[in-house]
Order: C-alpha cells, then structure tokens, then sequence
C-alpha cells in the first residue's frame, strides 16, 4: 500500500503539476513540458567494493555540465538501475539534482514491474528533485504485456504522478517494444509528454510522430546511431549514452540537423555510428565506462553480475574510437 506521505505527495503533485513553470515547465497555457535537446543517461560510479561512489558521481556531473545539454537522463539503463536499491536509486537521483546545473532537467527512471511499485518510485524521485519521470516498460511477464496492460499500468502511474511522465521503450534489454497503437492512445494524457525510444526502427519513430501530431508529445531517439535520422522524421532530440564521452559532438550533430546542414551533419553522423554501437549494442555498459576513463571522467567498475572487458574487447573497442578519429 502507499504510505500516508506518499498519498500526500501525490496530491500536492497534481494540484501543482500544470502549474510549474520553472526549466521549462508547462504553465497557465495548458502545455506540456517541452523535452527537446540532448541528454546523457548518466552512468553510476561504483568503488573497487562496489559501493556507489558519489564523489565520482558529482565530478563527472560538473564536467558534464559545461556542454549545452537539455538535461540529464538518470537511472536509466545506463544507470545500472536494476542492480540499485530502492535507497540507492532515491540517493542518486538527489546527488544529481544537487550537483547539475538549475537550468537543465532531471528525468529520473522511476520503472519498476508493477503499477503500485512504480508510482511508489516516481512520487519519491519527484521528492527527491526529479523534474520529470522516464517510465521503462514491465516486462519480466512480457507475455501479457498486451497494449491494454500497458495503456492501464502507463495510465495509472501517470494519474498519480506529480511530475510529467516519458515513456520508456528499450527492447534490446526488456525484449519489449511499447506498441504504437499504446504509445498513440497514452499520447493524449495530460500528464505523458513524449517517448524514448531505444529500438532504432526509424519508421516506427516517424509513425509514433505522425499519428501524434495533434498531441503536444515529443519522440526521444534513444541512441546516438539513428539521431540524424530521428530528426529527418521528426524527433526533437535524444538520450545518448555516447554523449557521456563525446558530448560535444553529439550536441553538435543536434545543432547541424536543427540548422538544416544536412551534408555536414550526415559526415559527423558517420563517425559516430561505431563508437555509439561499442558502447551501446557491443560492449554495454562496461564499454561505456572504460571508455569514459579513456575521456577524463571515472567510468570505473560496474556491478556484478557485469563484468570488465577483455584486453581483445578493450582493443576492439579503442579501435572503433580510433579509426573515427576519437581517440
């Protein structure tokens, strides 16, 4: 059961969520939270005993913070989310908040596999300093996960939000796709203001943003790799774990595509596609953290059960930043 605080949140929450009008909050006009731009989901660093370490955590935040960034995305699934407690994922979405720039916003991955666990979470991380919720999918009975259970679990915890929601489609780890008939339908609630969509099927992205049109919600890209395209069909920006090294480039491959520099944009796209796919698809999270410490942030550990690269992979991954110019 949600506690009497949690109840109490939820309704301060909904008395004030169509009124907040700060880093881009909706205000007396009725609109939606504008999500537009670029974000690292923000990794978390973990000591040699695999405690969270929240020094490294703030240092990477105030490296991070010098690119022109929409906003971080944190406890997503490069966030090791899964492998966090309860506490932990609370702990570090506040750390976050304290240590980020005020102009940018936080969107904290509140997922969890039940409705009542995940309004639990979101209510909390709003407590906490989160500007908005990303919402992964349920998936661990993904034999059930029918458009009807998702449209009821996304409505619920959207009803009961005191921050705006995004949904969260990554079927490479949830073996889950948010169907689009359901990503339609939520798009017409007050309280969903957009998707990240982590699959890389571009037409599906531009069918999400054509059969939306008429709603004020905004299609994520969730990777690097298909960011040029997310924008030809319409997407307003992405969370990119590849901006975790290379924020720069990211941001400006944002800012070509933004300006119509087309040619420019799709040479800068093309060094991206390797890297992006060795720390994403390739080598995960640990790819992505080694290759942090490559960069001048701590990438360090992760939590078991993930292991370390091999010295091949680690070389293999090198090699994909190298020949592209990176490294």
């Amino acid at each position: 059961m949600l506690g009497r605080g949690v109840w109490s949140s939820v309704r301060q929450g909904l008395s004030r969520r169509l009124s907040r009008n700060v880093g881009g909050w909706a205000s007396g006009e009725g609109r939606k939270v504008d999500i537009a731009g670029i974000y690292p989901p923000v990794t978390t660093p973990f000591t040699a005993t695999a405690e969270v370490d929240y020094g490294k955590l703030e240092e990477n935040l105030h490296k991070l913070g010098t690119f022109p960034f929409r906003g971080f995305v944190v406890q997503g699934s490069n966030g090791e989310f899964p492998f966090l407690t309860s506490s932990e994922r609370l702990e570090v979405v506040s750390r976050v908040r304290q240590a980020m720039p005020k102009d940018k916003l936080l969107l904290a991955g509140s997922g969890c596999e039940s409705t009542q666990a995940t309004v639990e979470m979101t209510v909390s991380m709003a407590q906490v300093g989160a500007d908005a919720a990303i919402v992964v999918t349920p998936c661990y009975y993904r034999g059930r996960m029918s458009s009807a259970a998702l449209i009821h679990h996304y409505t619920k915890v959207a009803d009961l939000s005191p921050v705006p929601v995004v949904l969260y489609s990554v079927p490479a780890n949830t073996g889950l796709a948010l169907p689009v008939d359901a990503v339609v339908t939520l798009s017409q609630h007050p309280n969903i203001v957009g998707i990240k969509d982590s699959g890389g099927d571009v037409t599906r992205m531009g069918l999400m943003v054509h059969k939306t049109r008429r709603q004020d919600f905004q299609v994520l890209a969730g990777s690097a790799g298909f960011l040029l395209a997310s924008y030809a069909v319409g997407a307003v920006g992405g969370v990119c774990a590849l901006a975790n090294v290379l924020g720069a480039q990211v941001c400006q491959l944002e800012r070509l595509c933004l300006t119509g520099q087309w040619e420019d944009a799709q040479k800068l796209q093309h060094r991206l596609i390797e890297p992006n796919t060795a720390v994403t698809r390739r080598f995960g999270i640990p790819g992505l953290k080694k290759t942090m410490d490559w960069f001048g942030y701590y990438g360090g550990p992760c939590r078991a059960p993930l292991q370390e690269l091999s010295p091949t992979d680690e070389e293999a991954l090198r090699m994909d930043f190298s020949s592209n110019g990176w490294l």
